[in-house]
């Protein structure tokens, strides 16, 4: 994997000296492209498994950035202060109250934006959330936990000193997620 020279915008944002929250980071594409930029990438995630692939992927140049990878909680406040994080998909097993609630600690640690995704509530989800819960916990995998938009939004005011910015919806065949932003004010 080599550093793109620029986002699907066209642009290059210069991330120098910006300390960057990759939490939930998977095999690391997100935190690799920061870093790429020149950010300052603190890349999490409770599988070790993934983390050592995103290790393993990481290039040997990545400019002026650095990525420090970590096995764990994402939430844990000793991960230090940052500008920016980012939560793709590591929030959408959380009902509503908890999500909330990782969105509180973590914007403790954070100081300009958020930005995390969600599960939508659509009528199909609704039915196959309702229709997994039938099968024996050890034969099905996570529960996506579909989120209304309404009550999200309602639950985010909350937190003190944030208010959302963009979002936008993505659906792609079947899968259907929720990026939203939260700008500290």
């Amino acid at each position: 994997m080599k550093c793109a020279p620029l986002c699907s915008a066209g642009c290059r944002t210069d991330l120098r000296r910006t300390a960057v929250l990759d939490a939930g980071c998977g095999t690391g594409a997100l935190s690799i492209d920061a870093a790429c930029r020149g950010a300052e990438v603190t890349g999490i995630d409770v599988a070790a498994g993934l983390v050592e692939v995103a290790r393993e992927r990481t290039p040997s140049f990545i400019g002026h950035g650095r990525i420090r990878w970590r096995s764990g909680d994402m939430l844990d406040p000793a991960l230090g202060e940052f500008a920016h994080t980012v939560a793709m998909d590591s929030l959408i097993h959380y009902p509503l109250g908890d999500l909330v609630s990782a969105l509180e600690q973590l914007g403790e640690q954070c100081g300009t934006s958020l930005l995390f995704t969600f599960a939508p509530h659509t009528p199909l989800l609704g039915v196959m959330h309702k229709a997994g819960k039938f099968f024996p916990k050890s034969d099905r995998s996570p529960s996506i936990v579909p989120i209304n938009e309404e009550e999200l939004r309602a639950s985010l005011s909350r937190l003190n000193g944030w208010h959302v910015g963009r979002t936008r919806r993505v659906s792609s065949g079947f899968y259907t997620s929720q990026a939203m932003e939260l700008v500290k004010a």
